[in-house]
């Protein structure tokens, strides 16, 4: 039998086990069963973007951490892994059968989902077979030989002669080399199954452009802003993957009630603040500021006096504030 393919290698589990959680208390919060959750962490099933989003929340961890890098020590247990899956595999002569398969793909022109359809199998199915992760059953032997125009005898004496001539040793062979089953966000084609890297990066990229970074919490009179993305919020949908938001958690009592408790601030670091505005004052430079510093902020309604001068005022006290950087307020969302 064949095994289960690897299609999101990640270190979910080393997360919650630092955490201290059971794998049923993470099935328990994330509504998931709790053999969704262990094919989740043995990378062998899908998440969605939601799921993922909702995983590292409870986690408590960002989302970069939960795919593997090739410095992590998960990622030589998945190299190992995929090498013994490979051998065992190759063993039970589904690596020559899906690279005798690939070859007359090839030679006819085909792409994977023009032969997958003609084939009468879903892309990922017919993909598996190809890679030598699927064994074939009976009927659908037929139907894949038809497509190629080969009867069956004739597709297995086809991959069969191909073999003994050694013309499918350099496919076998380079599959072998390209052993590397981790995934790191921004290189996707790093792994070894293209389909399953390309799975796990665009998952990243869709669920990282549904948060965005809080730089800012209340911390006595004033907001500590510091331009960190440890901690993610999910943003509103007007604001999905726009450039240059990020949150911060007022302080809605020095506000006098003008922006409701328990909500988010959402502002715009690519638009500067203009008269009538309300803004997220800096005292420093933001474009200055890196993850070690930490900077003052205030909410701010932006006036100007009679000079011409632009400067913040707080509603409750009556106080000017002047600021480094002035960002506008885009939105404002309750928790």
């Amino acid at each position: 039998m064949a095994q289960e393919e690897i299609i999101f290698p990640n270190n979910i589990r080393n997360i919650r086990l630092a955490n201290g959680m059971k794998m049923t208390e993470l099935a328990r919060q994330a509504n998931l069963s709790l053999s969704a959750v262990s094919k989740i962490e043995k990378g062998v099933r899908r998440l969605n973007q939601k799921q993922l989003l909702n995983i590292c929340n409870i986690l408590g961890c960002k989302l970069s951490d939960i795919f593997i890098k090739e410095s992590d020590d998960v990622a030589g247990q998945w190299q190992s892994e995929i090498k013994r899956r490979l051998n065992d595999n190759e063993d039970s002569g589904l690596k020559i059968f899906g690279s005798g398969l690939r070859k007359i793909r090839q030679q006819s022109g085909k792409t994977i989902a023009q032969a997958a359809k003609d084939a009468g199998m879903t892309l990922s199915v017919y993909h598996k077979i190809e890679v030598g992760q699927r064994e074939i059953y009976q009927n659908e032997i037929e139907p894949l030989a038809k497509s190629f125009s080969y009867t069956v005898a004739d597709m297995f004496d086809k991959i069969a002669n191909m073999y003994k001539s050694g013309e499918l040793n350099k496919q076998i062979n380079k599959v072998k080399e390209r052993v590397k089953s981790v995934l790191i966000p921004g290189n996707p084609l790093s792994g070894i199954d293209v389909h399953s890297s390309l799975y796990g990066a665009k998952l990243y990229d869709s669920a990282r452009k549904k948060l965005v970074p809080v730089f800012g919490a209340p911390a006595g009179k004033s907001i500590a802003f510091k331009k960190s993305d440890k901690t993610m919020i999910v943003a509103p949908m007007p604001l999905e993957g726009r450039k240059g938001i990020y949150a911060i958690i007022p302080n809605s009592k020095r506000l006098g009630g003008i922006i409701p408790e328990k909500s988010y601030v959402f502002a715009d670091a690519e638009t500067p603040a203009a008269v009538g505005d309300m803004a997220v004052c800096i005292d420093t430079d933001f474009d200055s500021l890196d993850s070690s510093d930490t900077a003052t902020a205030q909410i701010v309604s932006v006036r100007q006096d009679s000079k011409g001068k632009i400067y913040g005022q707080v509603s409750s006290p009556d106080e000017k504030i002047i600021g480094k950087t002035m960002h506008k307020v885009v939105m404002i969302v309750m928790e």
